[in-house]
């Protein structure tokens, strides 16, 4: 087998690498906002250096939510699903590229003026992506057309719904940031934590939505069950 057999099957083990890291760093961080809610059994020391865990290991799922976009285009046309256009899957590296940098250095400069606007920059890409994917699906789906693959249509509009769910998250756990700073500064009480326990449960809806959209894509591109 040559360097360019391998390529394809190469191409589909880092996609399948990259939604088992997406998921299994997903429930980690979901396991320790968890025990992040319960003060009766941690300290609020012991709270805070779990969500200090939680924020380090959310970087993988969202590392891998970046190169999942240039990555799917590379398999659908190396494996000749979908005649992706040369300028489409260049624009998909580095959008990707650029997003995956924004992500982490946002990160490495926390509660600085340029993390807020590297995330802010993240978020147009991401309104621009979940427009893309739910335009390019729904079209396929509708018309057969640039997708005809009814499985990969299906994959690209669930993609586009993760967008929107994942977007959710955010916009639902935006509160979180003064409730947290409520709780540090005024100590933990139920006028403190109720409010913040309250935003995580609203929060908690779109994480399973999250959860169930990546299940149906993985599914839909291990089975190609709408061929």
């Amino acid at each position: 087998m040559t360097l360019t057999d391998l390529a394809y099957p190469t191409l589909v083990y880092v996609h399948l690498l990259l939604f088992v890291l997406w998921l299994g760093a997903d429930v980690g961080v979901f396991l320790l906002g968890q025990h992040f809610r319960k003060r009766d059994r941690y300290t609020l020391d012991q709270r805070i250096a779990l969500l200090k865990l939680l924020v380090l290991v959310d970087m993988t799922p969202r590392s891998a939510w970046a190169l999942m976009v240039p990555l799917s285009l590379s398999v659908s046309a190396m494996g000749g699903w979908w005649e992706v256009p040369g300028w489409l899957l260049w624009a998909g590296w580095i959008v990707g590229g650029v997003w995956l940098w924004l992500v982490w250095d946002a990160h490495n400069h926390d509660q600085t003026p340029r993390a807020a606007r590297n995330r802010r920059i993240e978020g147009w890409i991401r309104y621009a992506l979940a427009a893309f994917y739910l335009w390019l699906g729904g079209q396929s789906l509708l018309l057969g057309d640039p997708i005809a693959a009814p499985w990969l249509a299906w994959k690209a509009l669930l993609f586009g719904l993760i967008f929107v769910a994942a977007i959710m998250i955010d916009v639902s756990f935006k509160p979180v940031g003064a409730q947290l700073a409520a709780v540090l500064t005024q100590g933990s009480s139920d006028e403190t934590e109720v409010p913040l326990r309250r935003t995580m449960d609203r929060t908690r809806v779109w994480v399973w939505t999250t959860y169930l959209l990546l299940l149906a894509t993985s599914y839909l591109g291990s089975t190609k069950a709408l061929i």
